[in-house]
């Protein structure tokens, strides 16, 4: 396949963000050698661009810092703070793109931007849904993930001052209490006490 090729099918698919395992089926090259030069020549033409090892995106179809925040690292989702925001809940714009995630904690710094994501329990990992390409908290879980995180001292009640609880269906609230150990639960109502 010439390189015209390569780059039509890079074009014409639909996909913005790739592996290096992603490129290899798409563009059907076998040699790690070929794959790894054409990969080279691709960024030097400003045809891919390089989020970090293994990880690119097609140039011409920049995908959202959100979009980003998921393929970076995965098993993750949109969550804290940066939800709280999207959601028109948190007036002032987190600089960082918060996540909540299965692995450990991470901060990564991509394209100048910073990418945090804080560990959360398996059977936490809920309350998310898909908006343009990416996974993010409904404002309710993002609320939640924000007081879990507080009731492990990984994060400060400063954020919830700002907060209008009353925006918030404490019904949908509830439904994540009851994934809660009895000693966690008791803790979250101590900090919910003082905001509602």
């Amino acid at each position: 396949m010439s390189a015209i090729e390569n780059i039509s099918k890079l074009y014409e698919s639909n996909i913005s963000l790739l592996t290096t395992f992603g490129l290899e089926n798409l563009l059907q090259i076998k040699s790690s050698r070929t794959l790894e030069d054409l990969i080279t020549r691709l960024i030097q033409e400003n045809v891919l661009t390089q989020l970090e090892r293994g990880k690119y995106y097609v140039t011409a179809k920049q995908p959202s810092n959100f979009e980003i925040a998921n393929f970076i690292y995965a098993p993750s989702y949109i969550s804290f703070e940066t939800a709280l925001n999207h959601h028109g809940l948190l007036s002032q714009f987190p600089l960082e793109i918060t996540s909540a995630a299965l692995g450990k904690k991470v901060e990564k710094q991509v394209n100048g931007q910073l990418f945090t994501y804080s560990k959360i329990d398996k059977k936490l990992f809920t309350g998310y849904y898909k908006e343009s390409g990416y996974l993010i908290a409904t404002k309710e879980k993002a609320l939640f993930d924000e007081v879990y995180l507080i009731s492990k001292s990984v994060k400060t009640e400063k954020i919830l001052d700002g907060l209008d609880m009353t925006i918030f269906e404490m019904s949908k609230f509830e439904v994540f209490l009851k994934l809660l150990p009895q000693r966690v639960l008791k803790t979250f109502y101590t900090i919910m006490g003082k905001y509602l």
